[in-house]
């Protein structure tokens, strides 16, 4: 359908906690289509969550896939409504998001998550994954809820660094 303009911190919106999505609506299916279409045109993006785009909704697109050293991943993937619903282990991840386009940071995560969520086609779904994926998965999530990756940088003297840009 379209890609769209990232919504960039400062931006209130991406403080705010989303709405969940109680049917699949042709808004819904846009949103979709558009989370989906953005994150593809972004060559580095692997994941997106709807208040990147504007939108207030629970929803979510991530393709791992798109991380060379990722080995194990789901390929992509559009999450309605996803909820973490266990989770496992603890390891420090270097992040960074493109709402935060000027920083990376590093940030405690769970190694393994189960996240249970609809799919595109609001059927419902379970997914276990681990470490590059289980991460991307927080952070989308994460976004759903108003948090983004600088609200849980370890620490902010020493783990929060500015992106190199590259000519």
């Amino acid at each position: 359908m379209a890609v769209r303009e990232i919504v960039i911190y400062p931006d209130e919106r991406l403080k705010e906690h989303c709405k969940e999505v109680p049917v699949l609506s042709e808004e819904v299916k846009k949103i979709v289509q558009d989370l989906v279409d953005t994150m593809d045109a972004s060559s580095h993006s692997v994941g997106i969550a709807a208040p990147q785009i504007g939108e207030l909704y629970r929803v979510i697109a991530i393709d791992a896939s798109k991380n060379k050293k990722c080995e194990n991943h789901h390929g992509k993937l559009v999450l309605i409504n996803p909820e973490v619903v266990k989770w496992e282990g603890i390891m420090q991840f270097r992040e960074g998001c493109m709402s935060v386009p000027d920083y990376t940071g590093n940030v405690n995560r769970a190694r393994k998550v189960m996240v249970q969520y609809q799919d595109e086609n609001f059927n419902d779904k379970v997914i276990e994954t681990e470490d590059f994926e289980a991460v991307v998965l927080q952070h989308e999530i994460d976004h759903l809820d108003g948090i983004l990756f600088v609200d849980r940088i370890i620490s902010k003297r020493t783990d929060l660094f500015r992106r190199k840009k590259y000519r």
